[in-house]
């Protein structure tokens, strides 16, 4: 008779968060001096990504391993087993010797989803050789359809304990990353205020293509539930007094308050933050969009409400008056694809802050040093926004707090470069104030933006490497005020397109930029989620050694990347 289990009204600990689990395959034919030598390597791999990965948006994902070695069919379900039971949901192969691969690797994977991250990472031996076995084992996969990341890296051919070159641990906790960023999303969910953003079509919530390719759900919310809370004062007094007076304490006359009105309004804006921050933390939501306009604060057939910049940028900061806390990506206007974007970029990078700004202005080279001769600026030879331009991106709503100040900065020394004027009443009559500062130079992170085309039912990740500069004072305040003043500016620069292809290719009105986010975990993820890659700056190569993640086998045997993901996606 079968057995019955209640599971209770808890889940266990750690829940949520991939498990990323780790196992060997090996020849039983060899001397088993080797074989201890094989389960050595298995816990230094364990342990090498366990100290290199960044636990994504908070939560340190546990590294498992498996002692047993894969030598054949019996092995292969015990190895398994322990990894199923251990709640495993990424696995990674480190062989060290020529095995066969049916009755190791792939029996253990019949034992998991299909589509379950496989990583197999091998030295460079020809002693016994592991790399023969993984270059057998990842075309035995590829050619079945089934998506499979290499890494031939490097440890020493002899001891019992061989450490892997940092390249091959760097390759390793890359794709790692890549494949919790993937896997922990699924299932979780964000949390958008407000209708479509603006009749913005770029910014859509495609509710089933985001279920199919991320495991997403999204929860769409009512802006009359946020206004009821409001007018209920849904928050505890006297955090909303904290939270003003942190932030009266490190901006003082920077905080521009008008009148009366005007204060009312900021206590508004402010309480809003806290009713959305326990709102989402009840949805247990990883991310949230909010309609500011037209909805919210600037049509004036119904009541404006104050605007929500101050809430966004909270949100995408890695502190606010509680202290260091973990930045939940939030989008302006409901843009739920830029929204998408901020969040896989965070996830990526370990959780670094986002960057929500509006495309603005796209400064040609040409354009810059006309400016810069009529205020009398003669450029040097370095100075690459004369040689190659820049783009202004600003957007006061989800400015991150962090961009103001250098990475690792102290948050009272970053609140020092942040104003909060007033916001310009014919935009939004509502009221209430911006969010402004001007990002310092020599920040290098990836620059981009995710789109979703019709035709292909897929989604398309934009990008390019990018890095932010500073302009001359008397430049950098003209640039200010040919767009919004009020506004944050972040001037960066791609390092492969041109301004021209800048101009043409971006897919939204919207960018977003992230740090230390390198170039080859993003392409796992694109891999792992099936996301199209676009880099379409005419200077960049299409492959840079030791930069870019060598193309799965998986592509290549199927027309190339572009090809292979549509089959994959079928």
């Amino acid at each position: 008779m079968a057995k019955v289990r209640n599971l209770g009204e808890t889940a266990r600990a750690g829940a949520g968060t991939p498990v990323i689990g780790v196992f060997a395959t090996n020849d039983p034919r060899i001397d088993p001096s080797f074989w201890r030598r094989g389960a050595n390597i298995v816990k230094t791999a364990a342990e090498a990504i366990a100290g290199g990965i960044a636990p994504p948006g908070g939560a340190a994902p546990e590294v498992v391993y498996t002692p047993v070695l894969v030598k054949e069919e019996k092995s292969a379900d015990l190895a398994a087993r322990q990894l199923k039971g251990a709640g495993a949901e990424i696995l990674v192969c480190v062989p060290d010797s020529w095995c066969f691969p049916q009755p190791t690797i792939l029996s253990l994977l019949a034992h998991f989803p299909e589509k379950t991250p496989i990583n197999i990472t091998c030295g460079n031996s020809a002693t016994l050789p592991g790399v023969v076995f993984a270059q057998a084992a990842a075309g035995a996969l590829s050619q079945s359809g089934r998506l499979v990341h290499l890494n031939v890296g490097n440890w020493p051919d002899d001891g019992d304990d061989p450490a892997m070159s940092p390249a091959t641990v760097r390759a390793l906790v890359d794709w790692c990353q890549a494949a919790l960023a993937h896997a922990g999303l699924r299932g979780r969910r964000l949390a958008v205020f407000g209708h479509d953003s603006m009749g913005m079509e770029t910014a859509l919530a495609h509710i089933i293509a985001t279920r199919r390719t991320f495991g997403l759900e999204i929860t769409r919310l009512d802006m009359k539930l946020l206004s009821d809370l409001l007018a209920k004062k849904a928050y505890r007094p006297s955090e909303l007094k904290d939270l003003r007076g942190w932030l009266a304490k490190h901006l003082g006359r920077r905080l521009e308050i008008r009148g009366k009105a005007g204060s009312a309004q900021l206590d508004q804006a402010l309480a809003m933050y806290l009713i959305v921050r326990d709102l989402m933390a009840d949805l247990e939501a990883v991310g949230g969009g909010f309609m500011g306009q037209l909805e919210w604060g600037s049509d004036p057939r119904g009541t404006p409400l104050p605007t929500p910049d101050i809430m966004e940028s909270l949100f995408n900061s890695t502190f606010d008056h509680n202290g260091a806390k973990a930045p939940l990506p939030y989008a302006t206007e409901a843009d739920v694809q830029g929204l998408l974007t901020m969040l896989f970029q965070t996830r990526l990078s370990g959780g670094n802050p986002p960057l929500f700004m509006d495309f603005r202005k796209v400064w040609e080279g040409w354009e810059v040093r006309a400016l810069a001769e009529r205020l009398g600026i003669s450029p040097s030879e370095e100075d690459v926004w004369a040689a190659k331009g820049f783009v202004d991106g600003n957007n006061s709503g989800s400015a991150s707090l962090d961009w103001a100040g250098r990475p690792g900065e102290r948050p009272a020394d970053i609140l020092k470069n942040v104003s909060l004027p007033p916001v310009d009443p014919h935009y939004f009559p509502g009221g209430g104030n911006s969010v402004t500062f001007v990002s310092p130079g020599g920040i290098e992170g990836i620059a981009g933006r995710l789109a979703y085309s019709c035709l292909t039912g897929q989604f398309t990740m934009f990008w390019d490497e990018a890095s932010t500069i500073e302009l001359p004072a008397p430049l950098a305040e003209a640039v200010r005020r040919a767009s919004d003043y009020n506004w944050p500016h972040t001037w960066l620069v791609p390092k492969y397109a041109g301004m021209l292809e800048y101009k043409h290719y971006a897919p939204a009105n919207h960018l977003h930029l992230v740090r230390d986010l390198p170039p080859a975990r993003l392409q796992y993820w694109m891999d792992l989620a099936n996301v199209a890659s676009a880099a379409p700056g005419a200077a960049r190569p299409a492959f840079v050694e030791n930069v870019d993640r060598p193309q799965p086998l998986a592509h290549l045997l199927n027309g190339g990347e572009a090809a292979a993901k549509r089959l994959l996606g079928r």
